[in-house]
């Protein structure tokens, strides 16, 4: 058997989006389950989008995740290489030369405006999908040869004429698509930059891709690249395209929605567990068998099988999400979180308490972090006086500052005062911790120390 290749092949034109970590993460994982290799490519030939940085965030942001290549641009298989589009421009000069000796591809000297003015033409006969009509342009061979020394031509491929094109989707099934729906499309353009449909194909001949999985935007690709690869007489990978994710309200994602933290980058940033977002995105349009959710980076792989990939669109959940991290969280060894915290002169004791009683409700890291900071504030101010307060003071003032007697003159203060709930908690909370909300109240105010929490009461 052919051993298995994917790719994610993002363009340096943003950050890290959560529909391109999800399209990265489910080649990742069906490459891994059929111990086949995973690759990382960059398309960087739309060079007026680049955007200094973009790779950088796109291979490092995959990196946090978890989703480790096995060839990049870091990391390269001379073999297979370069894993840059704008490294590879004289191999696309190559074929594309070699289709135009052919007859598979002409020059076409088109100027915007002119091709502009064809698009309104066919819009007006009810046809909004543009197909090019290499006769529609009626120019003079002098005028010809004029754009062609100023090199005001394209490069556009020469369609077979009602030919069906067919693939047998990973998830979707048996599409077919015929040739006079396309019209000859351009695979050089103006500026000498190969086009998308066309360098997609030559990489991913020149790597050895066996299987492409990438979104549902791409569909209308498809049949394009498989005319190239018939007419090159190249094998084709197997093509698999996943379904949208949408807002929790069933509407499109937007990267203009900045209702919704839609970057890699920001969970990083927010200091999110990492693996939390794996696992949450791998369930974005797959299912474990049984019906699983939390799984280890090892059993996820092991579990992936392409035919539970969903044809129905998947919801993106903050909340869900959000469960997801607190969930790791929680269960993490309080060692592993304290490395990733800055925990400075604590005891051992004390670090350990207080992680535990932390990370019960921890969504990230920085939440725990941003928590330790109350215990370094020696703050004393005045609070009102009540009954509640008036009691708690007084009983802890009886007893030696420990965890358990914390928790006991908590109780006996509710059996004195007769008060419960927010009448209880909150008037002591605010005069011990000086925070409306936290964790466990005992443990809350242990952590402040026996002698800054006197001269509070005080």
């Amino acid at each position: 058997m052919k051993r298995i290749r994917t790719r994610y092949a993002p363009s340096p034109t943003g950050k890290l989006h959560i529909g391109g970590a999800r399209t990265a993460l489910f080649s990742y994982l069906y490459a891994k389950h059929n111990n086949g290799d995973f690759i990382v490519r960059i398309e960087d030939t739309d060079i007026n989008r680049n955007f200094k940085g973009g790779e950088k965030s796109q291979i490092n942001n995959l990196k946090w995740l978890g989703i480790i290549p096995d060839e990049s641009p870091e990391k390269p298989n001379p073999k297979y290489g370069p894993y840059r589009q704008s490294e590879k421009l004289k191999r696309y000069n190559e074929i594309i030369n070699f289709m135009i000796k052919k007859g598979f591809a002409y020059k076409a000297y088109d100027l915007p405006e002119e091709l502009e003015k064809q698009k309104k033409e066919q819009q007006k006969k009810g046809i909004y999908s543009f197909r090019y009509n290499k006769k529609w342009l009626k120019i003079s061979d002098k005028e010809k040869n004029k754009r062609k020394q100023n090199n005001q031509y394209s490069i556009r491929i020469l369609l077979p004429k009602n030919k069906n094109y067919s693939w047998n989707d990973m998830i979707r099934g048996k599409i077919t698509v015929n040739t006079n729906d396309i019209g000859d499309f351009v695979i050089k353009k103006q500026n000498g930059y190969p086009t998308y449909n066309f360098a997609v194909v030559v990489d991913d001949y020149d790597m050895q891709i066996s299987h492409v999985i990438r979104g549902e935007e791409h569909i209308t690709n498809t049949p394009k690249q498989l005319v190239l690869y018939d007419l090159l007489n190249w094998k084709t990978p197997k093509f698999g395209h996943t379904t949208i994710i949408t807002n929790i309200e069933g509407k499109k994602l937007s990267k203009r929605d900045i209702s919704l933290k839609q970057f890699i980058e920001d969970y990083k940033k927010e200091e999110y567990n990492p693996h939390a977002i794996f696992n949450f995105l791998t369930l974005l349009g797959w299912t474990h068998p049984k019906a699983k959710e939390i799984m280890s980076h090892k059993e996820i792989i092991e579990s992936f099988c392409s035919d539970r990939l969903s044809k129905s669109t998947s919801k993106f959940d903050i909340k869900k999400m959000n469960w997801f991290s607190k969930e790791y969280i929680k269960n993490q060894n309080d060692k592993e979180i304290e490395n990733k915290l800055d925990l400075k002169n604590k005891s051992n004791d004390w670090k350990k308490l207080f992680i535990n009683t932390y990370k019960q409700n921890a969504i990230t890291y920085k939440q725990i972090q941003e928590a330790f900071k109350i215990y370094n504030d020696l703050t004393i101010k005045k609070n009102k006086k009540n009954e509640v307060t008036k009691t708690f003071s007084k009983l802890i003032n009886e007893k030696k500052f420990t965890l358990e007697n914390i928790q006991n003159a908590i109780n006996k203060t509710k059996e004195i005062t007769g008060k419960s709930g927010k009448d209880l908690f909150m008037p002591i909370r605010m005069i011990t911790t000086y925070q409306k909300h936290g964790p466990e109240l005992a443990k809350a105010i242990y952590l402040f120390g026996e002698e800054l929490i006197l001269k509070r009461l005080k």
